[in-house]
């Protein structure tokens, strides 16, 4: 399946409607009502989750640096506290030591040079609202995937929104921008018009948005200051025909927000949905 990358912003011509509820928590989070043993049918296939420290404030892509800089002090620190005479098969081995650890100092540098452009992080929406709404008609066990998944594309990416479209059946989480004063039930059916207008059922191949700035086709429902839009069918294959399945869709507030590892590995999440 082809990707297509949109690098030509689109002009905003609509107005976004401004909310009329009080400003909510802005913590993202996911909570199960039971935290009892599930069984293997209810498990989540978490195969295609990412592995991160989890220390708050440490970003995982500079850890080569902090490695450089520590095994080079210690090689400083074995090269003046040894006793003289340094023998040359030392100083060689030394000299390739430092070497390697400048490499590692300098390897953050060079992956944002190879990408083409410094990923912005995310903010998130000052006037956003946040929501969590999954259809009533959906499976448990399917309910308890798409919560955790949705929850995982927001803390592991620089995701402030994100939409999953399984056969029509709607899990929409994060901050979007849809009017107040509704409920669960009646927010539901308002994104499930909103995105039969938008046509989004109806996308056959990956799109990649990375400089959104509004577009003409009613995409009124992202959160204000969205600037990176991703959206990955879900295509089944039936008797060498495609059937389509579904979407799933993801906006973030920064530029450029996914890059290639990152979309390939929001790919491979969609892939649990197909089907």
């Amino acid at each position: 399946m082809s990707i297509q990358i949109c690098n030509f912003p689109f002009h905003q011509s609509f107005p976004l409607q401004p909310f009329r509820t009080a400003a909510r928590s802005r913590r993202i989070f996911a909570r199960t009502e039971n935290d009892s043993p599930r069984s293997d049918q209810q498990q989540l296939n978490l195969s295609v989750l990412r592995f991160t420290f989890g220390i708050p404030g440490l970003d995982e892509s500079y850890l080569p640096r902090w490695i450089g800089y520590g095994f080079g002090s210690l090689i400083l620190l074995n090269h003046f506290s040894a006793s003289s005479p340094i023998n040359e098969s030392q100083l060689r081995s030394e000299a390739l030591g430092l070497s390697l650890a400048a490499f590692s100092i300098a390897l953050p540098y060079f992956g944002k040079f190879l990408k083409g452009s410094e990923v912005e992080k995310r903010s998130l929406p000052e006037e956003g609202e946040q929501v969590f709404v999954i259809s009533s008609s959906i499976g448990d066990s399917l309910k308890e995937d798409l919560a955790w998944a949705t929850y995982v594309l927001l803390r592991n990416t620089s995701t402030v929104a994100v939409m999953i479209s399984i056969q029509g059946e709607l899990c929409v989480r994060g901050y979007w921008n849809y009017p107040g004063q509704m409920s669960k039930a009646q927010l539901h059916d308002w994104f499930k018009k909103k995105v039969d207008e938008i046509g989004l059922a109806d996308v056959k191949e990956t799109l990649y948005f990375p400089q959104y700035a509004g577009s003409a086709l009613s995409w009124d429902i992202l959160p204000d200051g969205t600037r990176s839009v991703f959206v990955q069918p879900l295509v089944q294959n039936v008797n060498e025909s495609e059937k389509m399945d579904g979407f799933l869709l993801v906006a973030s507030t920064a530029g450029y927000a996914y890059s290639d590892k990152d979309r390939a590995w929001i790919g491979a999440m969609a892939d649990k949905f197909r089907g």
